[in-house]
């Protein structure tokens, strides 16, 4: 049976499942559809995962997806690097009107230390898991399978592909380096070839019979029947529903994205501690003035920065938004997400 055919699927379209962006409201009318909506609560906190959950089960009856971050328990900082981090940042703080942190603060949790989290998906049985920077242990991933859970995850190398086939996974996210948001790399110490998308799925579907998605740069239904000729079964879009009322966005992210070219966006670790590609600002130039600081780990630093860009906003302070997006966003349009799944799919049709 094919992936597609497993979850139902009339359209080989997944909405990239976005922390802090998409919203159940997004992940249902995406799979009302006949995608596959996503809910991105990788730190999100048990409560507000168990809510958003709940709203999806109420607005659709089709398969979603939950994707989870299963990145490695950060190292303790040393003091030294501590002090010169928030050394760095303080100018901010200060342009800002806030105070300073002393201290990084704690980290949220990776699902591989959460088991209240595991437990809550145990629990509600969501349809499809997926896994981003890694991958959960053997009994955790059995656990799925014993519920029929379809288990996916993202690959940016022949390594992290072979991990994820030896683990049993049911299909393979082969993410390009055009991709908006965290890059899924396993080891953001190793070295990344950062491979365009259709790179990355020819040289999977070389290696593979898992079914591959393809994500990064995809925005129309040309780019997705790009991506299934080099051998993909669907593709993943994400800065492609940032705009839809649905999502969280702002009027000012949809005015940037309308105003964005291939080269506004950048990879910057000094948000979260982990490559992202986004919109350049000044927030993430100033990574290039922290040359030889060191950033904490993936995502010891995630909650200063979501501080310091909230204050900003209300302050009317320009230049320290947090707006994931990959090199396509300029061609991203403004649509409800059911129509935009729609107009998609008469593209596929009209390209053939």
């Amino acid at each position: 049976m094919s992936l597609l055919t497993r979850l139902r699927l009339t359209a080989p379209i997944l909405q990239a499942p976005m922390a802090g962006v998409a919203t159940p409201a997004l992940a249902a009318a995406v799979s009302n559809a006949g995608g596959l909506g996503g809910l991105g609560i990788g730190t999100a906190g048990i409560d507000a995962a168990r809510k958003m959950i709940t709203e999806t089960q109420k607005l659709t009856s089709k398969a979603y997806n939950v994707n989870l971050f299963v990145h490695a328990t950060p190292s303790q900082t040393e003091s030294k690097n501590e002090s010169a981090f928030l050394d760095a940042l303080r100018p901010m703080y200060d342009e800002v009107k806030l105070e300073c942190p002393k201290k990084l603060p704690d980290p949220a949790l990776s699902f591989l230390d959460d088991k209240p989290l595991l437990d809550l998906l145990l629990e509600m049985k969501p349809p499809v898991v997926s896994f981003h920077f890694g991958l959960p242990p053997a009994d955790t991933l059995r656990q799925f399978k014993d519920l029929g859970i379809v288990l996916i995850a993202t690959a940016t190398s022949l390594d992290e592909l072979r991990a994820i086939e030896q683990a049993g996974l049911d299909a393979v996210i082969a993410q390009g380096q055009e991709a908006g948001g965290h890059r899924g790399v396993f080891d953001p110490t190793a070295h990344d070839e950062l491979l365009s998308t259709l790179d990355l799925v020819r040289l999977f579907a070389k290696h593979t019979s898992l079914p591959i998605i393809a994500a990064g740069g995809i925005m129309d239904g040309r780019d997705i029947n790009s991506a299934l000729e080099a051998g993909a079964v669907a593709a993943q879009l994400g800065t492609a529903f940032i705009p839809c009322p649905e999502s969280t966005t702002d009027d000012g992210f949809r005015q940037a994205l309308t105003e964005t070219r291939a080269e506004d966006t950048v990879f910057t670790r000094l948000v979260s501690g982990r490559p992202a590609r986004g919109l350049r600002n000044r927030y993430t130039e100033l990574e290039k003035e922290l040359a030889g600081t060191t950033i904490p780990d993936f995502p010891i630093g995630y909650k200063m920065t979501k501080a310091l860009t909230a204050h900003a906003k209300e302050a009317g302070v320009e230049g320290y938004e947090v707006r994931w997006a990959g090199t396509q966003a300029a061609r991203s349009r403004t649509m409800p997400a059911a129509e935009l799944v729609s107009v998609l799919m008469r593209e596929m049709e009209a390209e053939k």
